[in-house]
């Protein structure tokens, strides 16, 4: 599979994408919104790629739309349609950026950001859209899209940021733009670890490794069920679908390679059966 503006390397059964604008500071074009588009609907299909790691190159993650490549309404449209061509158009094009969360969401495949430098606007909407954040030292994030005359909340960004951090200090990012830094994001719960940019890389390997040890249909079913879990109505709903992962887990040969493996203090050999 070949991009224009992302890099995508498979080694064994871990996609490493890498944004690749470093010019831009990774800003999402409309190319990197479809390529993105493209990768990530495609991953519910991929059984050969089990983790992905997401990351951008060069100075910043991503420094969110590129608003040199928008085009801006001029003094005489303020007020009117605007650049968007009416509300019709706007919504296309907005629907079109903002269902990339879903995309990753719906996606099997955990998730890891490494986030080094700026992550900003739909660079932000992304970080927060993965399962695992790990930051580099330099990290810094924000939702920019107040910052222009738009609304903070925006590809899905009022979802996540709540869920991880709390709904005061979700306020304050959101109400202000303020920019949260690494060793901040790392006390509040928002990344998961700080380490220095250069041993991001190593930091994510070791990370998908572990993952890698689990059973495929576990591994699945947990991120699935883990995201479910955040919008369940109630505790009850929550054990139905705990229960009948397990169940699911269990009638796997999976399930009892990883049983005996355990037993003789051996790595297991899974199979996805």
């Amino acid at each position: 599979m070949s991009y224009e503006t992302l890099d995508l390397k498979q080694e064994g059964q871990v996609a490493w994408l890498t944004l690749n604008r470093p010019e831009a500071l990774n800003a999402m074009s409309r190319a990197l919104v479809d390529e993105l588009r493209d990768f990530f609907s495609g991953l519910p299909g991929r059984r050969d790629i089990r983790v992905v790691v997401l990351r951008g190159a060069g100075r910043a993650f991503c420094a969110g739309l590129d608003l040199k490549e928008t085009p801006m309404p001029t003094s005489d449209e303020a007020g009117g349609t605007g650049n968007l061509g009416g509300p019709s158009a706007g919504m296309r094009l907005q629907r079109h950026i903002s269902e990339l969360p879903i995309l990753m969401r719906r996606a099997p495949q955990p998730i890891i950001a490494c986030v080094h430098g700026a992550a900003c606007g739909g660079g932000f909407a992304l970080a927060l859209a993965s399962d695992v954040r790990l930051a580099g030292e330099s990290a810094r994030m924000n939702a920019a899209f107040i910052k222009i005359g738009l609304s903070a909340c925006d590809i899905g960004v009022s979802y996540f940021l709540p869920r991880l951090v709390g709904a005061s200090l979700a306020s304050e990012l959101l109400l202000t733009g303020r920019f949260i830094e690494a060793q901040r994001a790392l006390a509040t719960g928002l990344v998961s670890r700080v380490v220095p940019d250069d041993q991001l890389e190593a930091e994510a390997r070791a990370l998908a490794e572990e993952m890698l040890a689990t059973s495929p249909l576990g591994l699945r079913l947990t991120k699935e069920c883990l995201g479910m879990s955040l919008d369940a109505g109630s505790l009850e709903q929550v054990i139905a679908m705990e229960d009948r992962n397990q169940i699911l887990c269990t009638q796997t040969k999976d399930m009892l390679e990883g049983v005996t493996a355990f037993l003789t203090k051996r790595p297991p050999q899974y199979t996805d059966t």
